[in-house]
């Protein structure tokens, strides 16, 4: 990425997301206040499959994404001539969707003249506790730290800047969205899984079902759920307990092992001004609970965005766009979307 072209900083800026099986579009005005949003999803499109098929959602982006974009425009009482930039997820991410986001927010930037950011969908909830008047505490002071917890990452990150990004640890296997998703199949909930689990296990015992918390007290900040995975398999085999128990011992194990990289994390990064936990796994109360208890006791404060942009949403990405506008980042009409995008090929103002 480099400085390329300028950034009218009195006119608002159009967000894209269509990375997995959510289609989004958000326009920000230049200080971060939202102007409209719209979030579509695929859920019922993928339920009949219990899980997310690549091309399903490419398609669905292709269809939906410009006349959605033409809406939330309406409702901010704008038009893409007003626009003062566009930025679009660009990976991590299901290729298929990525290059239809890219392609089309390129299409509106080459027909408006208008700069170009290609986001990095990591970065995006890296910076989402920044957005003004987003969080009562306010936002994060750089470093920070970011827990990162969905279906497809799960990532514990020192936020040192723009751009600058360290990653603590990551999962050794399944990410922990998944793990929840492939633990409610298993006790015959619906897809997504994770809140289906997570109002069964608020009718157990967490302490019913003795559940592996793996890698619970080691060194570092990695993660590992394919052995809980695999104990929640053998719980519903046996048969000696109740899902709701099965379910309450997984989510008490999530949030304990969660809490535990936090720990460290923390450790390792001492000069970390907060915790912020970002993407689906988020929105569980129990893992809130474990995360604001280490926080509290380390005297930091634990940052939870909204439950709705705890997922994924087009907000984080044009406010990820203005943060890199601002530093005067833009990218060519070139840039190649990457299903794979580590942090660390990223850099900042």
């Amino acid at each position: 990425m480099g400085a390329e072209g300028g950034f009218d900083l009195d006119r608002p800026v159009l967000g894209l997301e269509s990375s997995c099986d959510e289609t989004a579009a958000a326009v920000l005005a230049p200080d971060g206040r939202i102007l409209a949003e719209g979030v579509l999803s695929q859920e019922k499109e993928h339920a009949v499959f219990g899980g997310v098929v690549p091309e399903i959602a490419a398609r669905a982006h292709l269809e939906a994404l410009p006349g959605l974009a033409e809406r939330v425009l309406r409702r901010a009482g704008l038009g893409f001539g007003d626009l003062g930039a566009v930025a679009a997820t660009s990976g991590p991410g299901l290729i298929g969707g990525l290059i239809v986001g890219a392609c089309f927010g390129k299409g509106v930037a080459i027909a408006h003249d208008l700069p170009f950011v290609a986001v990095n969908h990591l970065e995006a909830h890296a910076l989402t506790a920044r957005l003004p008047g987003l969080l009562p505490q306010g936002a994060p002071a750089f470093p920070y730290l970011l827990l990162l917890v969905s279906g497809g990452h799960c990532q514990c990150v020192a936020v040192e800047g723009l751009g600058r990004y360290r990653r603590l640890g990551s999962t050794l296997d399944d990410a922990v969205g998944e793990a929840f998703d492939k633990a409610a199949k298993l006790m015959g909930l619906p897809w997504p899984g994770g809140p289906h689990l997570e109002r069964l296990a608020a009718e157990g015992d967490p302490q019913a079902v003795p559940l592996p918390r793996p890698l619970l007290g080691r060194p570092g900040c990695d993660f590992s759920f394919s052995g809980l995975k695999t104990a929640v398999a053998r719980a519903v085999a046996q048969g000696s307990a109740s899902h709701a128990d099965i379910a309450a011992a997984f989510q008490a194990s999530v949030a304990a092992v969660l809490a535990d990289r936090a720990r460290h994390a923390l450790e390792m990064v001492p000069e970390a001004t907060g915790i912020v936990v970002a993407g689906g796994v988020a929105a569980n109360q129990a893992v809130r609970a474990a995360l604001a208890g280490v926080a509290g006791i380390a005297g930091v404060p634990m940052l939870a965005p909204p439950l709705r942009y705890c997922t994924d949403n087009a907000v984080m990405v044009a406010w990820a766009g203005i943060e890199r506008l601002r530093a005067g980042l833009t990218d060519r009409m070139d840039h190649s979307p990457r299903p794979r995008w580590p942090l660390a090929d990223l850099t900042g103002g």
